[in-house]
């Protein structure tokens, strides 16, 4: 029999699964981040740096007291690494046999790879390595001929291939450049290297990501992952089957969870704070989801043309009280430690402005300081006068 979940009960249960709702953390703060990671699974990777970089921001997010150093310190220890999720992303160790499958695909062929495979040159850049130790594209001199004008030169082409089937790992970065080093000599000997068989890998995946999203469909576990959404679905039904999963009704729509979820006293999650996210956050990187569970039709920008954007070049999406309310394109201005706001789009569906407005203004206050900033500007709104509004909170 199925259980029926109402759309504000399921974003609960989502957003508390997403480390969202505000609980108390009572670790230190290097500690919390690294069972976030833990958690999470991944923690995607970007290089736009309008504001603090996504990876940091996502943690940040879930963690007030994070600090950027914790993941330089976290891959030092080695407690975190580097690999591909659904995009480059750090991941916790404790989980590095599942990326197994990956490496091995690639390493045989099964899985096509972005560029062509020169094993002369990739063994030459393996026994650089070898003998000098962790080195940097940059130290390689590059060969002038490009084999695609989009792909970058072939030594940094032969390191990423090296990194993705497994020969290296990303012993640090430097300057935000990937130090790569022997897999060997990065990875703790005491890590478990066995290949997860088929079953297990998929098990993984399912039990994986119905911790980190409360609720999940085949489509949704299989998001980006080529060819598994046949054998999820019908593990989907066997798990279910056997009683290791439960399956709801949410909006009319049939999702699957794991029996505990119900353990979750939703009358003790505080969801009323202003999380202000990252455009990769974890709970936002299924867009298709977001709009069927959130109602929230949400598009990055950067990509599109300026003339073009409707909310901005980085707009960030704002939740508060279980829900997506708000967007706020910014950028930090780091010379002159002003946080510019040049925009903030309100959904229609928001109440409650005041409140909001104050919720808002003293989130504002801890996300300057994460991105180090003194004070802000809001330019404008939408509608305009919530910029009013919002001024008398400040």
């Amino acid at each position: 029999m199925k259980s029926k979940l109402s759309l504000a009960e399921a974003r609960r249960f989502i957003l508390h699964s997403q480390r969202l709702s505000s609980a108390k953390h009572r670790t230190t703060a290097l500690d919390t981040t690294l069972s976030m990671i833990e958690h999470l699974g991944y923690v995607q990777i970007d290089t736009i740096s309008v504001i603090q970089r996504a990876h940091h921001h996502t943690l940040w997010s879930r963690n007030t007291h994070y600090k950027t150093a914790h993941l330089d310190s976290l891959v030092e220890d080695k407690k975190v690494f580097e690999y591909w999720s659904h995009a480059a992303s750090y991941l916790p160790m404790s989980e590095y046999r599942y990326t197994l499958p990956q490496k091995q695909a690639i390493l045989k062929g099964e899985q096509k790879f972005w560029y062509d495979k020169d094993e002369k040159l990739m063994n030459s850049v393996l026994e650089r390595i070898l003998k000098e130790g962790p080195l940097m594209a940059k130290d390689f001199e590059f060969a002038k001929k490009r084999t695609q004008a989009w792909s970058g030169k072939p030594e940094k082409q032969a390191l990423e291939y090296l990194f993705m089937q497994g020969d290296l790992m990303i012993s640090s970065r430097s300057h935000f450049h990937k130090v790569y080093d022997l897999r060997d000599r990065v990875l703790p000997k005491e890590v478990d290297c066995t290949i997860p068989s088929s079953q297990e890998h998929i098990r993984f995946l399912i039990r994986k990501y119905l911790e980190v999203n409360a609720i999940g469909k085949a489509s949704e576990i299989t998001y980006l992952l080529k060819n598994k959404k046949k054998i999820v679905s019908e593990t989907l039904k066997e798990m279910h089957e056997n009683k290791e999963l439960i399956e709801l009704t949410v909006d009319e729509h049939t999702y699957y969870g794991l029996p505990e979820l119900f353990e979750i006293k939703q009358s003790a999650l505080d969801l009323s704070r202003v999380k202000i996210l990252s455009p990769f956050d974890n709970l936002l990187i299924q867009r298709k989801r977001m709009q069927a569970l959130f109602d929230f039709d949400y598009k990055l920008e950067c990509y599109v043309p300026k003339a073009k954007r409707e909310y901005g070049y980085f707009s960030l999406p704002i939740l508060w009280n279980e829900k997506l309310v708000a967007r706020m394109d910014c950028k930090a201005d780091k010379k002159a430690s002003i946080l510019h706001i040049y925009t903030i789009v309100l959904e229609a569906s928001i109440s409650e402005l005041e409140l909001f407005s104050q919720a808002l203004y003293k989130e504002l206050l801890l996300f300057l300081a994460f991105n180090h900033c003194k004070s802000f500007v809001l330019h404008s709104s939408r509608p305009t006068g919530f910029k009013e509004l919002f001024s008398r909170c400040i």
